[in-house]
């Protein structure tokens, strides 16, 4: 494999865990409105897990908040 070849695979990779960190967020925005932050994080935290996609715990914490004070939050860079 070429260095190209290695650096787009890797670069779809990565749009494809950014993808679906969106999804996960965009779910969880959507099904746990009103739940308590710890409801929401443990959803979050499910949810990247099953994408397999890493999130910091502060990260998830902070959105969980998010989720629950505003009802939405801003999906982590996940490279």
């Amino acid at each position: 494999m070429t260095e190209q070849q290695s650096s787009n695979a890797g670069s779809e990779e990565s749009e494809a865990r950014q993808e679906a960190a969106e999804h996960v967020v965009e779910r969880v925005e959507s099904w746990d409105e009103g739940a308590q932050p710890e409801t929401i994080r443990e959803d979050l935290e499910e949810g990247m897990g099953q994408a397999q996609v890493e999130v910091d715990d502060g990260d998830l914490e902070q959105m969980a908040h998010e989720i629950h004070d505003e009802g939405s939050t801003d999906t982590p860079e996940v490279g």
